[in-house]
């Protein structure tokens, strides 16, 4: 296939790209600085996008048999105003832009992969969550539904969309756990504000495969949870990162820490979860490579 990647130079993005190309597909790439894309994956065909501001280029669609969306702001930051903004319109107006150019196409993609979060369900305890929960409460909520609203706009073109709803992918080189290293190595890691909130998690290579799978199964459209089966607590991840790293893990993590951190609104999202399960890609055939956490943790290191 010829694939084009939105968000491709992010660690998700650049295990994607790996995967397609070790494959045999063609790349391409969308990005702000396609001189520092080339310097960092030359094997890319990278083309200039300001998604807030213009469609991306027709150019770089030529060819192109699918599409992979993954383009976004970073979500783990201090929720000020101006971030706040930059985080929706990323995604809202991004998404938006993006389709524009697809329906403007001659020839259009077989399919469009638009990534999603399971940010959409809100803050749900131990409520099990699956692709058929109506949306939680807050502004991670909202932006995920202004996002997919965005991406449906695309269902009027006649290409079949596929919304992956992503949870705390595993990667070392970033992301949720890449974020808990340094503290866990040094023994200074443990549960988050009590640690009973729910994490729903996805190994890097279920995400891809999840985002392959999406890509190329004619089967496949509309929702689905790119999350392992397996949901824990924040406590039992917390263990289980321990004993993967062998240090210990007892070092509580109180909430007004992360507060004082990250601002209240974001430290209230931090302080929550969801428990999601992956109905609908288990019941399409998909099949997890590292479904149990202590499996998928002992892979990674």
């Amino acid at each position: 296939m010829r694939v084009l990647v939105t968000g491709a130079s992010g660690f998700i993005g650049a295990a994607l790209c790996d995967a397609l190309l070790v494959r045999g597909d063609t790349v391409v790439g969308l990005t702000r600085d396609p001189n520092a894309a080339r310097r960092t994956n030359p094997s890319v065909n990278w083309h200039p996008w300001e998604p807030t501001l213009e469609r991306p280029p027709e150019a770089a669609f030529e060819g192109v048999d699918g599409v992979v969306h993954l383009l976004g702001e970073k979500i783990n930051q201090r929720w000020t105003p101006e971030a706040k903004e930059r985080i929706m319109e990323s995604r809202r107006t991004g998404t938006h832009n993006l389709v524009g150019t697809i329906a403007a196409l001659e020839r259009r993609p077989r399919v469009l992969v638009s990534q999603s979060a399971i940010g959409y369900y809100g803050d749900r305890g131990e409520a099990i969550c699956d692709e058929s929960t109506e949306p939680g409460e807050g502004f991670d909520a909202e932006v995920v539904r202004e996002w997919e609203r965005a991406a449906h706009e695309a269902e009027a073109t006649g290409v079949r969309l596929v919304v992956v709803r992503t949870g705390h992918v595993l990667d070392p080189r970033g992301g949720f756990l890449g974020a808990q290293l340094t503290p866990f190595k040094l023994g200074l890691g443990g549960p988050l504000a009590g640690g009973g909130q729910y994490v729903s998690w996805i190994h890097v290579e279920d995400e891809v495969g999840i985002l392959l799978w999406a890509l190329g199964d004619d089967k496949v459209s509309g929702i689905v949870n790119a999350t392992a089966p397996n949901p824990v607590t924040n406590r039992a991840f917390s263990k289980a990162l321990g004993k993967a790293l062998g240090r210990p893990a007892v070092v509580p993590v109180p909430g007004i820490t992360v507060d004082l951190m990250f601002g209240k609104e974001f430290g209230k999202v931090l302080r929550g979860g969801q428990r999601v399960l992956p109905r609908r890609a288990l019941d399409l055939g998909y099949e997890f490579r590292h479904p149990e956490l202590d499996q998928a943790l002992g892979d990674l290191f």
